[in-house]
């Protein structure tokens, strides 16, 4: 498969992350747009492995990944933490956060 290919649909699959991300209002679909947007770039990581021939890019998509479920972990954690006191886990009631 040609890498151009891979990387078309690595950008396109950020540019929907990124837009999703930057468009919605609920905090879980935010979080996933987010790991789309993680996934997009290992897909690149992988590719660039497989095009060069180097363990490099494989590293570089199994830390990107361990990062994703950490982040993803920690995120749930705080917006269940929202959501029992606030009932709500909408983006706009985020500045509850600040008291």
């Amino acid at each position: 498969m040609d890498p151009a290919w891979v990387s078309g649909l690595s950008a396109l699959l950020f540019v929907i992350g990124l837009a999703g991300a930057f468009t919605r209002k609920n905090a879980i679909i935010v979080l996933m747009c987010i790991e789309l947007m993680l996934n997009a770039a290992n897909m690149q990581f992988a590719a660039a492995a497989i095009h060069h021939g180097d363990a490099t890019g494989w590293v570089y998509t199994i830390f990107a990944i361990a990062i994703a479920a950490s982040e993803v972990a920690v995120g749930l954690a705080i917006f269940l933490a929202m959501y029992g006191q606030h009932e709500s886990i909408t983006l706009d009631d985020i500045n509850v956060l600040k008291n």
